[in-house]
């Protein structure tokens, strides 16, 4: 039997700092009874506040791209646009809550005067909240991160990202793919940028990888407006969203 050695594993977790050494210590196999009970505590307590925190945040759209835009660029106005948008339409803007495109979003719809929610992840060289945001909260883990930004939301907008949002992307696209959940919209913004994985699944799909419609899923444009009308016609329209009393605090759940 083949086992990794343990002075290994140990500098390995021993070079990562406080969260990201636990992660690290859990994902280089088995560990003790104990160690792994106590994981799946703190996993269970992140989900427990991350649905309180986002109970009543109302239909959401989740805004993936990247952290490492800066505000000049033509981008960073288009993700602000389309915040503002989506607003209008009477949704949250969630985000993962950093700088960049996401502060972008999150911008936009807190000058439109719509909700806007970020959930940050802590790591340990970057990743600090905006200043656009109403209400966040820092997870621990990218996976419980990525259930909190997809299970309330009715579509997905892909801005220009690199490895995180396609991540992003792919995680959505499986989960509709295998109807995990509903075909809810997802909007890939910069047809440009975008012109490599574009091809990509081309090539995918001729070799028989990718089925014709998995790639009908995903919308290309360079249009605000063009993005907003196909939010608009395939999650508020098809999915008769309509402005609802929300749901009711208990006090007894710390809400």
């Amino acid at each position: 039997m083949i086992t990794a050695a343990p002075g290994v594993v140990g500098e390995a977790a021993r070079m990562a700092p406080g969260t990201a050494r636990d992660e690290r210590r859990f994902l280089t196999g088995p560990t003790t009874r104990r160690r792994e009970l106590r994981f799946l505590w703190t996993v269970l307590r992140e989900f427990l506040h991350g649905f309180r925190v986002l109970h009543f945040v109302g239909p959401c759209v989740t805004v993936f791209g990247s952290a490492r835009v800066a505000e000049d660029s033509p981008f960073y106005d288009l993700a602000r646009q389309l915040g503002a948008g989506l607003s209008r339409q009477g949704f949250t803007v969630l985000t993962g809550g950093g700088p960049g495109l996401m502060e972008a979003a999150n911008r936009g719809a807190r000058e439109a005067g719509g909700p806007s929610i970020g959930c940050n992840i802590v790591l340990p060289t970057e990743q600090h909240p905006n200043s656009y945001l109403d209400r966040w909260l820092a997870c621990r883990y990218f996976f419980v991160r990525k259930v909190l930004l997809v299970k309330y939301s009715y579509a997905f907008v892909i801005m220009p990202g690199g490895l995180g949002t396609l991540d992003e992307l792919f995680e959505a696209l499986t989960l509709i793919q295998n109807k995990k959940i509903l075909d809810f919209p997802v909007v890939v913004v910069g047809r440009a940028y975008w012109a490599s994985l574009v091809a990509l699944l081309a090539d995918m799909q001729h070799h028989g990888m990718v089925a014709a419609a998995d790639l009908q899923l995903l919308t290309y444009t360079d249009s605000v407006e063009e993005a907003l009308a196909h939010i608009e016609r395939h999650a508020v329209v098809k999915y008769r969203l309509v402005a609802r009393r929300p749901p009711r605090r208990r006090w007894w759940l710390g809400e």
